[in-house]
């Protein structure tokens, strides 16, 4: 699956637009650069998952609504997932996408 970048920023704008946050007032909460959101919006730049993560949880929202188009608000495990995910180190995002793969491949009753 392809990801379309101009789309993903779309959803993102849309969602800080709900909100009615101005774009540098997500930048800070998110901990993002300077300008790095309107890139985003855009499609010009490509946002890491570690960004989407910080986007996520600054805009109360999960991943998939920005990746997918679609939020799991039902459950509220996400948004923490999102929030821990988000504080993690290179190395440890890494290690915990790798846990997840896994987790993901189980059989659980």
């Amino acid at each position: 699956m392809d990801a379309n970048y101009r789309e993903i920023g779309r959803r993102i704008a849309r969602r800080r637009k709900q909100l009615g946050l101005k774009q540098s007032e997500v930048e800070e909460l998110a901990d993002i650069g300077y300008k790095y959101l309107s890139n985003i919006e855009r499609g010009i730049s490509i946002p890491s998952i570690e960004v989407i993560l910080r986007l996520s949880a600054a805009l109360d929202t999960t991943p998939d609504e920005f990746l997918v188009g679609t939020a799991h608000t039902e459950n509220e495990d996400w948004k923490q997932v999102a929030q821990l995910l988000s504080t993690l180190s290179p190395a440890q995002l890494k290690l915990a996408r790798s846990l997840l793969v896994w987790l993901s491949e189980q059989e659980l009753a």
